[in-house]
């Protein structure tokens, strides 16, 4: 099965904030960047369309043509708990070091861990290959995206942040 990733576009959230699962607005940028998405899959067609229940990914698979995507929320983003929404460096907290020296298996924030995260997302690509879908579209997040990659063997836990994947921008795996 191929899956077409895409992380949704922008955000109105000043740099350095983080906003994890806040549902939070998109970016004035939104209609130029998500044109650029919808070119990027013009010529593709797809069995099954997902969504992170997240209103982010729901507007661009809005504008994308796939007004009704499946919504799954074990596709939103990592949940960082009490650092949600406040700027990384006025995060006043002991555990943000340890969090830093350990986040594969320390809850951000006091919520959930990447490994968490992972094991969320890999139940939900696990339940996905009981369908004979060949093509699936999934309009989600960067950690997601990650997590993703990961699944699919294409890198380390470890290392599963190094590559960058920009706003808008799409993945593909195939599992």
């Amino acid at each position: 099965m191929k899956i077409t990733l895409i992380r949704h576009t922008q955000v109105a959230v000043e740099t350095g904030t983080c906003y994890g699962q806040t549902d939070v607005e998109t970016a004035p940028s939104f209609t130029e960047e998500a044109t650029a998405v919808c070119k990027s899959i013009a010529d593709e067609t797809f069995d099954a369309v997902y969504c992170s229940s997240l209103s982010r990914c729901r507007k661009l698979a809005a504008y994308c043509g796939f007004p009704t995507p499946v919504i799954d929320e074990r596709l939103k983003e990592l949940d960082f708990g009490r650092w949600e929404m406040r700027k990384w460096d006025e995060i006043d907290d002991p555990a943000l070091q340890e969090w830093y020296n350990d986040w594969i298996h320390l809850p951000a924030g006091g919520a959930e861990s990447y490994t968490d995260q992972y094991q969320r997302v890999s139940r939900f690509l696990d339940d996905l290959q009981q369908y004979s879908f060949q093509k699936v579209c999934i309009f989600t997040h960067r950690g997601v995206i990650g997590c993703a990659l990961v699944y699919a063997g294409l890198c380390s836990v470890e290392d599963s942040f190094s590559e960058e994947i920009p706003y808008g921008s799409k993945k593909e795996i195939v599992i």
